[in-house]
């Protein structure tokens, strides 16, 4: 049998004040060849706590997710990319699979995917529209990358197959109930901007039945209710998420002041 060589990974990571959480993140990427975090100016240790867990730190400015997550590709010593946000750690069940396909040379695979479970007032949602929640976050930079004009919910593409892993990606995304009230007005103020560059407009119909239908969807229809009180919850404000990207994107249609 022929010899299959290794490939080696470079993992990325984009961080902004994540102290916090980057350890647990880091130790998760052991395995890898090499870890690069680029950093946006953070204020508290994360950059010192990066440095000490053995990553390669770079700082740039902010400038969009998808530029960030990008420019970190192209700091990677090596063309194999696993990219993870500051907020995420692999499952043991992951990285096995993930090192099994690192020894056979990641044959015949341009990028690979994986489910991404979320958690949420210390439960991790295992349905709705929280879950699987499929990311492709391993791949060939050759054959592809953080693509496209998309700042927000930006998604890595590759030209080629792509196969699915078993394992999850752990993701903590909120650190209260606050935190996320935060994210989501940070969210749907820049989810409406991309949508207004390219044109879209908003309607009454948007305005009143998308949530209504997102809600819907996620809580009966993909089965939300089966994660008890922590999933009617998600549900409901991640609907009313999605009611202000509507609400923005009609008051920048019409020239009206979000603030």
């Amino acid at each position: 049998m022929d010899h299959v060589q290794r490939s080696k990974i470079s993992a990325t990571v984009i961080t902004y004040n994540e102290a916090d959480r980057i350890g647990e993140c880091l130790a998760s990427l052991a395995f890898c060849d090499e870890v690069v975090v680029v950093d946006s100016g953070s204020t508290d240790a994360t950059r010192e706590l990066a440095r000490e867990a053995g990553a390669r730190v770079v700082v740039r400015p902010f400038d969009g997710f998808r530029s960030q997550k990008q420019f970190a590709v192209e700091q990677a010593s090596h063309d194999w990319i696993l990219s993870l946000d500051a907020d995420e750690s692999l499952s043991p069940e992951l990285a096995a699979a993930i090192i099994a396909e690192q020894e056979r040379g990641f044959a015949g695979a341009a990028g690979y995917r994986f489910a991404r479970s979320s958690e949420y007032f210390g439960r991790y949602l295992r349905h709705g529209n929280a879950y699987p929640d499929r990311k492709l976050r391993l791949f060939d930079r050759r054959r592809g990358g953080w693509r496209g004009e998309r700042e927000i919910h930006e998604a890595a593409t590759v030209d080629g197959e792509v196969v699915t892993l078993p394992g999850d990606l752990l993701h903590r995304p909120f650190r209260s109930f606050d935190h996320q009230l935060a994210k989501g007005m940070q969210y749907s103020r820049m989810m409406a901007e991309h949508a207004n560059a390219r044109g879209k407009r908003a309607s009454l119909g948007k305005l009143l039945l998308g949530p209504a239908w997102r809600f819907f969807r996620g809580y009966v229809l993909r089965g939300g209710f089966l994660d008890g009180w922590p999933g009617l919850v998600y549900a409901y404000v991640t609907a009313w998420t999605a009611r202000q990207k509507a609400v923005r994107l009609w008051l920048l249609q019409n020239g009206l002041e979000q603030t």
